[in-house]
């Protein structure tokens, strides 16, 4: 069972320690990790802290996901 309340894209880095993630469904929402466990576990948290800090300054808060999904891809590079 996934325990995030919304959908988490974590990407891969040139570095095998190195991870970003962000989720589609919450704006504005990102972090980093040394590992996807790290990655999930921050973003466990740091989700409900960043809709926290979304009330606190009345914005709006997109509504949970009800099935919610992990997402593991290499970082996309820009085209130069």
């Amino acid at each position: 069972m996934i325990d995030l309340p919304y959908s988490l894209i974590i990407e891969a880095t040139e570095e095998p320690d190195y991870f970003g993630f962000y989720s589609p469904d919450l704006e504005g929402f990102s972090g980093i990790g040394h590992s996807v466990e790290d990655c999930i576990y921050k973003a466990k948290w740091g989700m409900r802290e960043h809709v926290i800090l979304l009330k606190m300054q009345n914005l709006s808060v997109p509504p949970q996901n009800p099935d919610p999904k992990i997402i593991i891809e290499n970082e996309k590079q820009d085209a130069a």
